[in-house]
């Protein structure tokens, strides 16, 4: 969430998540950034699908068995950016339903990184392609 507020990005969160995500652990992942960022809940997949913010963009899926390099993606405007459990990534439907699959490079034998980590890079990406007030 922290990441989302210092973009100035939105956030959705689709059920289930792999971690207990109540409201009071929402405020606390948030910290003093609450009031810059209000995630927006959906109880499952396909609510999600259903809703307005799933409607505009192209579902940009991060996954370590992503198609194109990140470094070689071009990012458009609206694009939604997705990312799974750190543990298992995203199910088989929600990978088949992403218009694009981008990998974040990393070493060989290293097996991913975490989700936080992986929306600061991929953010920073999107934002430097379209110039993105940083500020």
């Amino acid at each position: 969430m922290r990441t989302a507020a210092c973009f100035g990005a939105g956030m959705d969160i689709v059920e289930p998540c792999a971690f207990p995500l109540t409201d009071k652990g929402i405020r606390k992942a948030a910290m003093d950034y609450g009031a810059a960022i209000s995630p927006v809940r959906h109880a499952g997949w396909n609510t999600y699908t259903e809703s307005a913010e799933a409607r505009a963009g192209r579902l940009v899926l991060f996954t370590t068995a992503g198609a194109t390099d990140l470094w070689e993606f071009t990012f458009e405007t609206g694009d939604r950016l997705l990312f799974g459990r750190e543990s298992a990534g995203v199910p088989e439907d929600v990978h088949l339903a992403a218009e694009c699959r981008v990998r974040i490079p990393i070493r060989d034998g290293m097996r991913s990184l975490n989700v936080a980590t992986s929306a600061g890079i991929a953010l920073a990406e999107a934002s430097r392609q379209l110039g993105l007030p940083q500020g």
